[in-house]
């Protein structure tokens, strides 16, 4: 696949080699018998995400294939970049704020908050309020002038308590500075679709009475699964990311999660490697080390799908289960020096899934100084991109020889495309890995529950 800028790009590669029975030993690795074994619950389950899938149950699968859609986020995105906002706000939390996060960090430089407008081509400043500490979206209000942003309100109910309070205080501000007339210039919301059969959205009156440009979320789509969607999408335009790149990610990654086979299929083969870990091994914590600060986030955004898919107390079958396994992220080389020496010597109670960029976007040659220090000679010449090699060489070997298992992601580099597979894999694995824990992998009832007892103290109605 070639990107906007003609690059060749090659496809992930996912290795469980070192979370195998022959690496770590049979008390911690999976063996070939117990591969065997679950291979028929992972084809059976196939079957049934298939079929979900072609009744339109669950509709992630195939939101990268929405024309439409693509279509009207690139056309607002044209729209509004007219504007020259020098900050782009987005209000949501969950799956409506970690998808953009995870994109940022990954597909940004590092500090594109931080450089002039002119180093930024013209693109916005991205704040992610995904909290309520009045102190933070006070500042927020601050540095970013309501004449000089646009935001993004994010909530498919519209009724998220609080979305729904950033959006009154965003809402009075405008007025304020800009004008009600003028509302409709700084305000974009994406809500649940209007109709008949569709459930009303708090926000959908907010369109009405500024005359706001609106997307939708598709209502067979959760805000975890939705990254895909107008959700992640418009804010990926707005800041000029390369969304046909995650297109083609997608499309491409789709290809190999949509075969029938335990060893063919990387997300199949992830889920099956976790449920075993966990039912059988004792490895209640999934662990995601990337070895690159772009992909830090995505490790948050995979907490967020692990932990809310898989975390229920119920099984399909109504009986008391209390499933799920905890995940945890890190971030290579820092956590090194702050969580391995746990990770290596403390409970045996983790699978590692460490991600890797073959090849980073700069080299970094480390100088010949301080050569007086004959102890540095070892690094003299080389590059940081090397040593960052041996690191991850260095905590895969140290995991091995305290069998502890872990899972590869490689990325060839890390752009659009290699991000929306790694992103698009870990959906579908959640998928399976839902119905091999007989759960439902799309509810979050638990979530719910909480929501209702802070809405009854609010005074509202719980």
């Amino acid at each position: 696949m070639k990107t906007k800028n003609n690059k060749v790009c090659a496809d992930i590669k996912v290795d469980i080699s070192r979370a195998k029975s022959s690496a770590v030993g049979a008390e911690h690795g999976v063996t070939p018998a117990e591969l065997t074994v679950i291979e028929g619950r992972v084809l059976a389950a196939h079957k049934i995400l298939r079929k979900e899938r072609r009744d339109a149950i669950y509709g992630f699968y195939d939101l990268y294939k929405d024309k439409a859609a693509f279509k009207a986020v690139k056309e607002a995105a044209d729209h509004f970049s007219a504007f020259n906002y020098d900050n782009f706000v987005v209000l949501g939390i969950g799956g409506s704020a970690l998808g953009i996060t995870a994109l940022q960090t990954a597909l940004h430089p590092a500090y594109h908050n931080l450089v002039s407008q002119h180093e930024r081509k013209g693109l916005p400043r991205l704040f992610v309020m995904d909290n309520i500490d009045p102190e933070t979206f006070s500042d927020m209000m601050r540095v970013c002038p309501p004449g000089k942003t646009l935001y993004n309100v994010i909530s498919k109910s519209g009724g998220t308590a609080e979305t729904i309070s950033q959006l009154m205080l965003v809402v009075d501000m405008l007025e304020k500075k800009v004008g009600a007339k003028a509302v409709k210039d700084h305000l974009v919301v994406t809500t649940s679709p209007k109709g008949k059969n569709a459930p009303k959205s708090l926000l959908h009156p907010v369109v009405s009475a500024y005359k706001l440009r609106s997307f939708e979320i598709p209502l067979n789509v959760g805000g975890r699964f939705s990254i895909f969607s107008p959700v992640g999408m418009f804010p990926a335009a707005m800041l000029g990311m390369d969304i046909d790149a995650m297109v083609a990610g997608c499309a491409a990654m789709d290809k190999q999660c949509s075969k029938a086979s335990l060893l063919e299929n990387p997300a199949y083969l992830r889920a099956a490697l976790h449920y075993l870990m966990d039912t059988k091994k004792g490895k209640c914590i999934s662990v995601m080390m990337p070895y690159a600060d772009g992909l830090r986030d995505v490790a948050d955004w995979y907490r967020q799908l692990w932990a809310e898919s898989l975390g229920k107390r119920k099984s399909l079958d109504g009986d008391d289960v209390y499933t799920g396994q905890t995940p945890v992220k890190a971030l290579g080389v820092t956590d090194q020096h702050s969580q391995v020496q746990l990770y290596t010597e403390g409970p045996n109670n983790k699978i590692f899934n460490i991600l890797e960029v073959r090849r980073f976007g700069k080299t970094l040659r480390i100088p010949d100084v301080l050569t007086k220090v004959k102890e540095l000679d070892y690094l003299r010449g080389k590059t940081m991109n090397k040593l960052m090699v041996a690191e991850v060489r260095g905590t895969l070997d140290a995991l091995k020889n305290s069998k502890r298992p872990a899972i590869r992601i490689v990325l060839p580099q890390l752009n659009a495309y290699t991000l929306a597979q790694v992103l698009y894999m870990l959906e579908v694995e959640t998928a399976m890995a839902g119905r091999l824990y007989n759960v439902n992998t799309f509810d979050q009832p638990g979530v719910e529950e909480g929501k209702q007892i802070a809405r009854k103290l609010m005074g509202g109605r719980g």
